[in-house]
């Protein structure tokens, strides 16, 4: 890829991983490490997260959760408590042994995730019944060794994300936490990011390692991977027993605390380029985006750029003035046109024209880059509706995107014809039943895995490998 080159070079239906790449690096989202398989994230990439923190961290705090950090480093012998967990994640964790030339001896792994020091900390912390429930969430990172099949965003080893931890004194509170943090989940990815999510189950087989069960929401990407949106776990007492997270009830007797843990990671962000970006770069839903508005003043000489631009400083004030991220582009060395590119390939939403004829008419023009629609508006009429204009744009990508999902899916109860979907690139609901046997020959024959089973799934009768009794219908994807 051409570094030099100021557009997108490849088309996204013809290489997806290409264009993606190119998306990221030239909208200035991202770029390589001198590490591999770390990424730096860029300003309007950071301001991406920033918005999807802000909106979390909001509904998290008005359900009771407080904000806590933890360190990076965990001792192995920590992480061994909980062996099952601590196996799960062995391959993938970054071990430091040495502090300078000398070696430490308990090797420190590099946080993979934080089960296991939050609840070494837990056990201190909560003595009885009026300590609970415990509800904490960290904004940190997390270090996994994703060295070969690297994506930035989406594989990395190191990523940015929030994992909360709970504590709760019944089994029932517990897992109410669960479906409630999925719920803001969805609703934050649906609502700001316009992606649409099918939530429900793991299956065991795919569930986090050391849960009871794991939630989950699944979207699908427009090359036909699946792509696990985020997780919310029910931990049951499998970490509070070993790690005696415990407690004095109201009655004077220990108790075994029931715990939760939940997360979300900048895999958001690449979802969102994949869902809604096309050939000319990135598309972003007004509610994250960096920049809203972005106003561009055109004229060709000193008279008009003295009357222009005083207007674009009038509309720049006036929808600052309500809030809005606008930023007007005043480089006179650049070209009208060079500006439309650049600013359609960062994705802005919303572009307004300000030119002399437009001033005649007592007017702006507007351009949308979701569906590049170009219109005029009443200069008059601007702060009035420029709030509808953009919540428009919100409305209409979630709904095109909305489109691709249910497009993407498909619902058999033949072994044939589920195959022939999965090459497609589709989700495929079919009935299974429930043997993990059945489940690996498919992951075996097909590469696909079972990334969902939705809450209120139906039952088709038979499963779509074996033929025998389904419990359950679920939805099959290849994955990221």
């Amino acid at each position: 890829m051409s570094k030099e080159s100021p557009g997108i070079t490849v088309s996204k239906n013809k290489d997806f991983s290409e264009w993606y790449t190119q998306v990221v690096l030239k909208a200035e989202l991202a770029d390589y490490a001198p590490v591999k398989g770390l990424i730096v994230l860029r300003p309007d990439g950071y301001a991406i997260w920033e918005s999807i923190r802000e909106t979390l961290d909001k509904k998290f705090k008005s359900t009771g959760h407080k904000n806590g950090f933890l360190p990076v480093l965990i001792p192995e012998s920590l992480l061994a408590k909980e062996s099952d967990h601590f196996a799960g994640f062995n391959p993938e964790v970054f071990w430091v042994t040495h502090s300078g030339e000398n070696e430490i001896g308990d090797r420190l792994a590099l946080r993979p995730t934080s089960e296991t020091l939050a609840y070494s900390m837990y056990s201190k912390w909560i003595q009885s019944w009026r300590d609970l429930p415990l509800k904490i969430n960290f904004w940190n990172t997390a270090l996994r060794a994703e060295i070969k099949a690297t994506k930035p965003f989406l594989r990395t080893s190191e990523f940015l994300w929030q994992e909360g931890h709970t504590v709760h004194a019944t089994q029932e509170e517990a897992e109410k936490e669960v479906m409630d943090i999925l719920e803001i989940y969805k609703k934050t990815v649906q609502e700001e990011l316009a992606i649409p999510v099918i939530t429900g189950k793991k299956s065991d087989k795919e569930k986090f390692v050391g849960a009871v069960y794991t939630t989950t929401m699944e979207s699908i990407m427009p090359d036909g991977k699946a792509l696990q949106m985020g997780t919310s776990h029910f931990l049951g007492q499998n970490f509070s027993k070993p790690f005696e997270v415990k407690y004095l009830d109201k009655n004077n007797a220990e108790t075994f605390a029931w715990q939760t843990s939940w997360g979300v990671s900048w895999r958001l962000i690449g979802a969102m380029i994949m869902v809604h970006g096309d050939d000319k770069g990135l598309v972003l839903p007004p509610r994250v985006a960096p920049i809203q508005i972005v106003i561009v003043p055109i004229y060709y000489n000193d008279k008009d750029a003295d009357r222009v631009n005083a207007e674009a400083d009038k509309v720049e004030k006036m929808l600052k003035d309500k809030g809005l991220r606008v930023h007007v582009d005043r480089r006179d060395q650049l070209t009208p046109g060079f500006k439309y590119n650049e600013w359609e390939m960062r994705g802005v939403p919303l572009r307004i024209e300000i030119g002399p004829k437009d001033l005649d008419k007592n007017k702006v023009m507007y351009a949308t880059r979701h569906i590049k629609q170009k219109l005029d508006l009443p200069m008059d009429k601007i702060e009035s509706e420029i709030d509808h204009i953009l919540e428009k744009i919100q409305s209409e990508m979630f709904e095109a995107a909305k489109k691709m999902l249910a497009d993407k899916t498909t619902q058999t109860s033949e072994y044939s014809e589920f195959r022939v979907a999965l090459e497609k690139g589709c989700f495929v609901d079919a009935g299974w039943c429930g043997k993990k046997e059945c489940e690996e020959k498919i992951k075996e024959d097909t590469m696909a895995d079972i990334r969902v089973i939705p809450f209120g799934a139906g039952n088709s009768g038979k499963c779509v490998y074996c033929k025998g009794s389904s419990i359950t219908n679920a939805i099959f994807g290849r994955a990221y």
